[in-house]
């Protein structure tokens, strides 16, 4: 919308409010929103390591918030040099999506190529970070085989939520 545009909208809502006691924007025009915090991602990378150690199964591990913004990371020791990107990529995914990477994954398997160039990661290893019932944000974890991703991923988003579980919001 142009600031003309913009500008027209709000002259014909002020002229409503002013001449016939209309109240166009009856609600609070902002939401309040649940985003992990960088000592949150700390904790998923710690959960994540932790899992991936006893796997003995080294990764690159990505934190995003709700938006895919990337707070925190970690690349151990033995991974490919691609794994980072796909880490990344991965936790993005399935932020923005609000689900497991590996259900677009098996939506493009089963033939919903649409995925395929809607620019996400369509690979095993995404998995949403919730607090109660909210996404906010993600973990993405790529290593040497999708199987140990996914259990690492879900182990570490397990713990986030056990632990924004224990620490309900102040009211």
């Amino acid at each position: 919308m142009t600031l003309y545009v913009k500008k027209i909208a709000y002259s014909v809502c002020l002229v409503f409010q002013v001449f016939w006691g209309v109240r166009v924007w009856a609600t609070d025009p902002t939401l309040t929103v649940k985003v992990i915090s960088e000592a949150g991602a700390q904790q998923v990378l710690i959960a994540a390591e932790h899992e991936a150690e006893r796997l003995q199964a080294p990764c690159a591990i990505a934190v995003v918030d709700r938006s895919g913004t990337l707070v925190a990371f970690l690349k151990m020791d033995g991974v490919r040099p691609g794994s980072p990107d796909l880490a990344i990529g991965k936790a993005r995914t399935s932020a923005l999506l609000q689900r497991p990477s590996a259900e677009t994954e098996n939506n493009v398997d089963n033939g919903r190529l649409a995925f395929v160039t809607a620019g996400v990661m369509t690979l095993r290893g995404g998995v949403p970070l919730m607090a109660g019932q909210e996404v906010v944000g993600a973990v993405g974890i790529a290593g040497l085989n999708k199987d140990n991703d996914v259990t690492i991923a879900q182990a570490a988003a397990a713990a986030f939520a056990s632990m924004s579980d224990a620490h309900p919001p102040a009211h």
